[in-house]
């Protein structure tokens, strides 16, 4: 049950060929219709989530430019994404990089990572004037991916809390957790921060003073909070736990997979379930449930059911 696209047909393509939302709406190819239709799928469980929840969702009609940092544009294939920091992002934004490089770039994976999160390689939506912004709200293909949230969230402990590099996370983050959930700490790990357990994370997250103190950092957001789903209709939903299929669909209604793909590599550290459900072995019922509260809509919004490992109250 294909939907008509719900932007009639003033899309303005690029010249002599069909933009990527066109090709989305209106597959000229089979096999972009099937995957159209899941995507269709994903589309309206964002919707009716959005619906079901809407005093909570609503309550911010308007977005401001502050809103809009981690919408990324490509103007050459009229093309919006969402970053979502551990949903593949940095591969992302290297495919943005070449996407947007005007061939300056050919292989994303020959971009450093460093290098594709300096924010002034790429344009995001925050950078436009309110007409321009709107222009392409309509006019571009929207897309994001995510990822199951608890294995995105042990994903970025993982990252930030447990490797010795990542200083500047210590002092700005784990020096405040370990101040404010560890009864008894030393002054080494007062003044450090680099030893930050699991649960005396999850205890910060949902603490209501960490809330009203500052935003999450966006490596731990929700993706309700980063993309504005509810605000923005996306055209495509990616998934982490489909992210060739989905990225290379993407590429394919973009008119350029003949010669760009996805990049690939196994990453043998990369967090699992099974990974997150040692983590969550030590955290209470009560703290998981509270923490489910937290990541709730993310769940729901991307289908995404509640882990078997759980103990809610």
């Amino acid at each position: 049950v294909m939907r008509r696209n719900p932007f009639g047909m003033d899309i303005c393509c690029r010249k002599g060929s069909r933009s990527p939302l066109q090709e989305l709406y209106n597959p000229t190819q089979v096999s972009l219709s099937n995957t159209a239709i899941l995507h269709q799928i994903r589309r309206d469980q964002v919707t009716d989530t959005c619906r079901a929840n809407s005093v909570s969702s609503r309550k911010r009609r308007v977005l401001t430019p502050n809103d809009l940092k981690h919408l990324v544009v490509d103007e050459d294939h009229e093309m919006i994404y969402c970053y979502v920091p551990k949903v593949a992002c940095t591969n992302w934004k290297r495919v943005m990089m070449v996407l947007t490089g005007r061939g300056k770039y050919s292989d994303p994976m020959e971009i450093p990572a460093n290098e594709a999160h300096i924010s002034s390689n790429l344009k995001t939506l925050n950078q436009y004037s309110i007409p321009e912004i709107n222009h392409r709200l309509k006019n571009y293909m929207k897309f994001l991916f995510v990822r199951e949230p608890f294995e995105r969230l042990v994903s970025a402990y993982r990252n930030k809390f447990t490797q010795k590099y990542n200083t500047s996370f210590h002092k700005r983050y784990g020096t405040k957790i370990v101040r404010r959930q560890r009864k008894n700490a030393t002054q080494e790990a007062l003044r450090k921060g680099d030893d930050v357990k699991f649960e005396e994370f999850v205890a910060y997250l949902i603490d209501p003073h960490t809330q009203r103190e500052e935003p999450f950092n966006e490596h731990w957001q929700t993706v309700y909070s980063l993309c504005h789903p509810c605000h923005i209709h996306y055209d495509l939903i990616g998934k982490y736990e489909t992210l060739e299929e989905d990225s290379n669909y993407i590429l394919q209604l973009a008119g350029v997979g003949n010669y760009l793909k996805f990049p690939t590599y196994a990453k043998s550290t990369r967090t699992t379930d099974e990974m997150t459900t040692e983590f969550f072995q030590n955290i209470s019922s009560l703290h998981q449930t509270q923490l489910y509260e937290v990541y709730k809509l993310d769940f729901l919004m991307f289908n995404y059911s509640v882990p078997s490992y759980l103990k809610l109250e």
